[in-house]
């Protein structure tokens, strides 16, 4: 009986027809060991990433005359050249190719969000250590427990062990100047180590318990608490024995709502779905028998991309990252590359991983569980989109627009009595901010308090640049405020020849209170007033609540810096050395005020033409 080509690992010319010519005579002499193939364009940028078992028979595979798949003959299109790079098992294979995704993020390439954005729990190295959520690179001194599914999960936890074992979660600012215990205290989330009401072994007890909670070892702190419970009442100390028997009871109640099983174990439970073109991945975190955690990963799918490449480049990528990895993992995709990816992973843990498939009674219930939720997921943001075409359509109707407004834009501005004024401006889609499109602008040179002058600032310099085509122009611009306001919006507009903009003035209604909004928009004689209820109006309530608060945070930002900086700083010719010697002859800025230029110009080191320049800074 003959073999296929792909038993041999060869194929036959007549079948690579459809393949570049200078490709063909390459793919001829592949290697049929494991390696990764990157996919190459004209410019040699990366279109894709991949990794197989027999490379000659997978990179062929791409150019035969007839594909099924949608996307691989969209990819062979592109492709000009082929990057081969052997490795010496298909677990190199699989670390190679999370690398390179992550370097390169191919377009065709099913791509999950970046790792440093999950949040983790940070216990500092502190004396009296604190607990905090963190994002991002992980240089301060500590331990890391997570990553978490949400800043929501973290948030949880923390107010639990704030309540559980009363470990400070303050900052090292706060902590190091406090002469009396704050809030925390007198509500009992905090034993107050800051001025010492708790010794320090007390204290590294909680923080140890606290450790272990992270770990998933509740079993052993309960057991522990228990042991102290016992010895407090051996001693009479029956009051300490009646906080250690909450505390359990307390555990225990979180531990029972979260029970999922009477079975143990230390699983991931992944599963996939595709539906209508979006694909979901939904993981469950399981911990000593009860769901720890969840996560939900929508990424964006290629079109033709299959059902188990999803679950494989999920698996691959959610995994070879830096993270916490379970004793066994199951998953609803094929076992093509299950065998590799737990053998590298019982490589990198020291111990043994499973990745299966096939499960049954309890494993199957959680599988199912996940699946569940991923249609959930789904179908959540279907509805997401349909409530944002909607909004769309009632936008178009409310201003009569030719077509559906898809980007806004809106402006505030925030000071104090005309110091540190800051615009800020917001950028929102139908489904949402645009957080990376936000912008803030420190204003400068205008009277303190003219928030028409501001307002025209910051508007001319945003669209002076959007004109430049440095970023894309709105369909809708919101500016916080009445007709006042939205003439610094028209006037820009006109001035700079934007005719595709409408502008849009929220003011405050009579009463001046929330859902009495009014909306006055250019050329339009009367404002409108649309209905308290009406999710048009939240929606235009939350784009200004959102400018509100940026402007307000870059405000107090602002001004927080500016009242922390010495006048002298900005004064030419004055460095630290010369600071400090004005200062202490003086005996402090106020006192340096007072004087005049021939007292300043008598310091060691002040000629009398810097004295002057000190003068004038110190008298506007």
């Amino acid at each position: 009986m003959s073999k296929s080509p792909e038993q041999t690992g060869d194929e036959p010319v007549s079948r690579l027809i459809d393949a570049p010519e200078k490709l063909r005579d390459r793919l001829k002499v592949l290697s049929t060991g494991p390696g990764v193939y990157r996919m190459l364009d004209s410019k040699g940028e990366t279109l894709y990433v991949g990794k197989a078992k027999n490379l000659k028979n997978r990179v062929s595979s791409y150019f035969r005359r007839e594909v099924d798949s949608v996307k691989t003959a969209a990819l062979v299109e592109l492709v000009c050249d082929i990057a081969i790079t052997l490795t010496g098992s298909e677990s190199e294979a699989l670390v190679l190719e999370y690398n390179l995704i992550q370097q390169y993020l191919p377009r065709f390439n099913i791509l999950l969000r970046d790792d440093k954005s999950y949040p983790h729990v940070f216990m500092s190295a502190d004396k009296f250590p604190r607990l905090a959520i963190h994002r991002g690179p992980r240089k301060e001194k500590g331990r890391y427990f997570g990553p978490y599914p949400s800043a929501g999960a973290v948030r949880q936890s923390l107010y639990l062990l704030q309540k559980l074992f009363k470990v400070r979660q303050c900052e090292n600012s706060f902590f190091a100047n406090r002469s009396r215990p704050c809030l925390q205290y007198q509500i009992e989330r905090c034993k107050a180590p800051c001025v010492g009401y708790v010794s320090e072994q007390e204290y590294a007890d909680d923080v140890r318990l606290t450790a272990m909670f992270y770990e998933g070892r509740n079993q052993a702190v309960i057991d522990e608490l228990a042991n102290q419970m016992e010895r407090a009442s051996e001693k009479l100390e029956f009051e300490q024995a009646a906080q250690k028997r909450d505390q359990i009871a307390m555990l225990r109640k979180v531990l029972d709502r979260q029970r999922v099983s009477a079975d143990g174990g230390d699983v991931d439970v992944v599963a996939g779905v595709i539906e209508k073109g979006m694909a979901c991945v939904y993981v469950l975190h399981v911990r000593d028998g009860r769901v720890s955690g969840s996560h939900a990963e929508l990424p964006p799918l290629p079109e033709g991309s299959e059902f188990n490449e999803l679950i494989d480049a999920f698996l691959t990528q959610f995994y070879l990252a830096e993270r916490e990895i379970p004793r066994e993992i199951i998953h609803n995709g094929s076992d093509e590359t299950s065998e590799a990816l737990a053998e590298l992973l019982s490589e990198r843990t020291q111990r043994k991983t499973r990745v299966a498939t096939q499960v049954r009674g309890d494993r199957l219930a959680w599988l199912n569980m996940a699946k569940r939720n991923a249609e959930n997921s789904i179908a959540s943001r279907f509805a997401q989109q349909a409530e944002a075409q909607k909004r769309g359509e009632q936008l178009r109707e409310l201003f009569a627009l030719d077509v559906v407004p898809t980007r806004f834009e809106c402006f505030d501005i925030s000071h104090t009595m005309g110091e540190s004024t800051v615009a800020s401006c917001v950028v929102f889609d139908l489904a949402g901010p645009r957080k990376s499109d936000y912008r803030r602008f420190n204003i400068e040179g205008i009277t303190p308090g003219d928030d028409y002058a501001a307002m025209y600032q910051a508007l001319s310099r945003r669209y002076a640049r959007l004109k430049k085509g440095e970023g894309v122009l709105p369909d809708l611009l919101f500016i916080d405020g009445g007709p006042g306001q939205l003439r610094q919006a028209q006037q820009i507009l006109e001035e700079m020849q934007i005719d595709t903009v409408l502008a849009i003035g929220i003011a405050k209604g009579p009463d001046r209170r929330v859902g009495q909004e009014e909306l006055h928009v250019t050329g339009w004689p009367k404002p409108v007033q649309l209905p308290a209820d009406s999710s048009l109006l939240h929606f235009i309530q939350q784009i200004r609540d959102e400018a509100h608060r940026f402007a307000i945070t870059g405000h107090r930002q602002r001004r927080s810096k500016t009242r922390n900086r010495s006048p002298l700083e900005g004064i030419t010719g004055i460095g630290p050395a010369r600071r400090k010697e004005l200062l202490r002859r003086f005996g402090g800025l106020q006192e340096l005020t007072k004087a005049g230029v021939d007292d300043i110009a008598a310091v060691p080191g002040i000629s009398r033409a810097l004295a002057e320049r000190i003068y004038r800074a110190l008298h506007p």
